[in-house]
């Protein structure tokens, strides 16, 4: 479940990325090559990054229709604008190891140091916790972070009746919708586990998570009319 206490070091890292060192190295490219409307594009989406600026958001609402908002952690998260800033690819799978009400409570641990997008529940609800713009600290690797929305679904690893038909629903609508929303292909490639991610020390969703009918699911619920 999110990122284990290697997460510290990369939110250590992400603290340091603001308008300075990424806008002077690509306003000095575009300076060079002749292209300052690329510099003033990329730096009119990152006015919001400097002290005390945050990019403007409507309070509670939600990127999918059907999930209700629970707030993370501020600590467990970097506000960005995603795409626009670091493009999304992947969908990670995570398994809570615990309850949904114990996940709620660490993601909204500041010192718990990680949270993911959403949580699904056994019997199909979904949680938000974090908006799909915003990079969530889930995987134990920024680049992957960066780079992709992570599902939690409530239950253990190796306890695959945790796997409940409503949570496989509910949850391949949710991931269904992040893929057409990003254009990601719906396969194992663009859709993985967190014990894929490299670097982790993870194991979930575990051998129990049945992706023989996950993925299928998916590409169902992506065809299907809203």
């Amino acid at each position: 479940m999110g990122e284990t206490n290697s997460h510290r070091t990369h939110r250590a890292g992400d603290a340091d990325r603001r308008i300075g060192r990424r806008a002077l190295l690509i306003g000095g490219t575009a300076a060079a090559a002749g292209t300052a409307a690329l510099a003033w594009d990329d730096m009119s989406r990152m006015w919001w990054r400097m002290p005390g600026m945050e990019k403007p958001r409507k309070l509670g609402e939600v990127d999918f229709a059907g999930a209700g908002w629970v707030a993370a952690s501020s600590a467990n998260l970097r506000t960005a604008d995603r795409p626009e800033d670091y493009g999304i690819d992947r969908v990670i799978i995570h398994v809570t190891q615990g309850s949904f009400d114990s996940a709620v409570k660490v993601f909204q641990d500041p010192g718990h140091g990680a949270a993911t997008h959403y949580i699904v529940r056994k019997d199909g609800y979904v949680a938000q916790m974090i908006r799909e713009l915003d990079v969530a600290f889930h995987a134990g690797n920024r680049d992957y972070n960066e780079r992709s929305i992570g599902i939690e679904h409530e239950g253990f690893v190796d306890k695959p009746e945790d796997f409940t038909d409503a949570m496989y629903e509910a949850s391949a609508r949710v991931t269904a919708r992040v893929c057409a929303r990003y254009k990601i292909p719906i396969d194992r490639k663009h859709i993985i586990g967190h014990v894929e991610v490299p670097g982790t020390d993870h194991t979930d969703p575990g051998p129990g998570w049945d992706w023989d009918r996950y993925i299928p699911l998916v590409r169902q619920a992506r065809t299907a009319k809203a």
